[in-house]
């Protein structure tokens, strides 16, 4: 019987790095801090960790989910940026950085939004809070359902902002992978992650990312601090079509945060490229289909497959489409008929499932007979 099997001659070749053994990468620079991580955006592949999975204070990090949960009813239309919000006594009373609201006076979303994510203003950040979900403990609930559906499972929000309170944890791992979702979901509002000031109530002030000022690139995402959490800073940097994300926890001071994070930033870049192997809905291969009005049809992925590799590595990528044997029509665009590989010196580094990149149905009765009795006799 007849089984498809496509080997897509793709190699791939990537230069050695002068000094460098084919595939040698050194490790990661010295950062003192409690914990780190570094990852490719695209990828989610871990450039570099330390650990990662403590469970540690987050300070003001608490504001990223509080963003992704406004963004989403902003892109839901659920919020509008011009929408104006009263601000409450206990939103006013917010202890910390501030962006100086005023109690009694109505704020517009975007201006509230900006003190949350420029001055990690904490009245800002529980009046959006109380917007949202009518109180900040309700806005709390939402966060850890949300953090769930995002596989933030070793985090725990017990208020909107971050201030010091029993049950409020995270993980470097899980910010990076918040992050991600940041800068996923939400691409027409991250722009203002790289505001570098905003001034309110006659009060100017600079965001607290250094990287900002210092690393082109550099468009995000948060710095925090509180005594129990140390210094603290998300970052994201994209150069030459490559987007990585570092977590720093527990520095000792910002200047130290600051460069820990710039530090990990640069190796990332140095000895790591991102490329892109295959497109989405690009024909891949050719399928026999069973039993359905065409006999062959075009095959491919639903999603840009993109891989992490060492610059110093000397081999070659190659790619591979494996079909399912004896596939029956019909079949949808959403039918999983089989899988690409790729591999790196024959190790498997990346796997995508194929789909039809057309929709092929059912043949005629003749087509059917026809192959009941090529499959009867194969």
């Amino acid at each position: 019987m007849h089984r498809s099997i496509v080997a897509l001659c793709a190699s791939l070749c990537i230069a050695a790095g002068p000094g460098l053994a084919a595939g040698a990468v050194p490790g990661p620079p010295h950062i003192d801090a409690t914990a780190y991580i570094l990852v490719d955006y695209q990828t989610g592949r871990v450039l570099a960790a330390k650990n990662a999975m403590e469970e540690l204070p987050m300070a003001n990090l608490a504001q990223l989910m509080t963003t992704y949960v406004v963004f989403g009813k902003l892109a839901s239309g659920k919020l509008g940026l011009g929408e104006p919000v009263t601000i409450s006594e206990h939103a006013w009373r917010q202890g910390g950085s501030r962006t100086f609201v005023q109690v009694g006076t109505r704020v517009p979303v975007r201006e509230l939004i900006l003190g949350m994510i420029v001055e990690s203003g904490n009245d800002a950040t529980v009046a959006l809070a109380e917007r949202v979900a009518g109180t900040e403990d309700a806005f709390v609930r939402t966060m850890n359902a949300t953090a769930r559906r995002l596989g933030l499972n070793r985090t725990h929000y017990a208020d909107a902002t971050g201030l010091p309170r029993r049950g409020l944890h995270t993980t470097a791992r899980d910010l990076s992978l918040l992050a991600t979702a940041l800068i996923r979901d939400f691409p027409r509002y991250y722009h203002w992650f790289s505001v570098k000031q905003f001034e309110y109530n006659h009060i100017l002030q600079h965001n607290r990312n250094g990287l900002l000022d210092t690393d082109p690139g550099v468009d995000g995402l948060k710095a925090g601090h509180t005594d129990a959490a140390g210094y603290c800073l998300v970052a994201s940097q994209h150069r030459h079509g490559m987007r990585l994300i570092s977590v720093v926890l527990g520095g000792q001071n910002f200047m130290d945060r600051d460069s820990a994070s710039a530090a990990l930033l640069n190796y990332g870049f140095t000895f790591y490229e991102t490329r892109l192997v295959a497109r989405a809905h690009a024909p891949l291969a050719t399928a026999t289909v069973w039993k359905a009005h065409d006999p062959a049809i075009p095959v491919g992925i639903d999603r840009d497959l993109y891989v992490t590799i060492p610059r110093a590595d000397g081999g070659a990528l190659r790619t591979a489409v494996r079909i399912a044997p004896q596939l029956m029509g019909p079949l949808t665009p959403q039918s999983t008929i089989g899988q690409l590989l790729v591999t790196d010196h024959g190790k498997i580094i990346a796997t995508a499932p194929l789909h039809p990149l057309v929709a092929d149905g059912a043949g005629t009765w003749w087509r059917d007979l026809i192959d009941t009795v090529r499959l009867w006799i194969s």
